[in-house]
């Protein structure tokens, strides 16, 4: 079977993508990590790690964009045994929202309970500023889609899942702490999910502001969905790249993105990597 946009994956699909890994490595994973835009340097920190490329793992869709390298690693980070996804894949590549969050399945069927995203986000707050790390403490999803449109698959989860609580406050609070005392701080705020790829117009800005988001992003949300749909804890966590079209007298650039990831990197990749031994 071909990963390619607009298919139906078949329900045995989930499980012969995890057979699969699961032959590749002893390890079990416990957490897993989806990494965005120019984070997936994480990724050069897993010890013991099996690297397989997203083409070669049945049915997953493959990662086209720039700064997404497309390929998952098992391994341990700061001893936990982790699952992680080195690029994403976005539905404005084409791909439904259900082949977006279906590694999320897979995750869930190699034994995963507890799952970090990150993403790279234009900053629709004023009080923000490029560089700053974001706990994404809920989302607005306008997107128009969701993963579990369609029959409901039952092995998953129920049909009309509670999204009161996407984003883990427990593990927030972790969060917070871990930042408190590595000496810097983080932000708090709602994602807003866009279909993209064009980014907003000042006006849609503008409108998201007054809806009460605090951060816009291509990804995230149908992953995050899919997450909670099986019962999967989730630690968000956007990287603030750019400022939201608007708000300052420049057009906005991918380049831009992948920059202002660099020079947060080191944070970045302190926080995730104490984060995740107190999950």
């Amino acid at each position: 079977m071909s990963n390619h946009a607009g298919e139906t994956l078949p329900n045995e699909a989930y499980a012969e993508a995890a057979a699969y890994l699961t032959a590749q490595t002893s390890i079990k994973p416990e957490i897993g990590l989806i990494l965005g835009s120019g984070l997936g340097v994480l990724g050069d920190h897993l010890t013991e790690v099996t690297t397989i490329p997203y083409a070669s793992i049945p049915h997953f869709p493959v990662s086209t964009v720039e700064g997404h390298a497309g390929e998952l690693m098992i391994g341990y980070l700061n001893g936990r045994p982790v699952v992680l996804m080195r690029g994403r894949f976005h539905m404005y590549e084409g791909y439904g929202p259900e082949l977006t969050s279906f590694p999320v399945r897979v995750m869930q069927s190699l034994g995963v309970a507890k799952l970090i995203v990150t993403n790279a986000a234009g900053g629709i707050n004023t009080g923000y500023d490029p560089g700053d790390l974001m706990l994404i403490t809920d989302h607005i999803n306008l997107t128009g889609r969701n993963p579990l449109i369609g029959a409901n698959d039952d092995r998953f989860g129920v049909r009309f899942p509670d999204m009161s609580e996407a984003y883990s406050r427990k593990f927030r609070a972790i969060a917070q702490e871990t930042a408190q005392a590595s000496g810097f701080s983080l932000r708090e705020g709602v994602y807003v999910g866009v279909l993209g790829p064009s980014y907003e117009t000042p006006a849609e800005i503008r409108m998201m502001r007054t809806l009460g988001a605090d951060a816009v992003g291509m990804s995230t949300v149908a992953e995050v969905i899919a997450a909670r749909h099986c019962g999967i804890e989730v630690l968000g966590i956007s990287c603030i790249s750019n400022m939201a079209s608007g708000i300052l007298d420049q057009p906005l650039s991918h380049d831009e993105v992948i920059e202002t990831t660099e020079r947060v990197k080191a944070r970045f990749l302190k926080l995730v990597s104490e984060v995740v031994t107190k999950l």
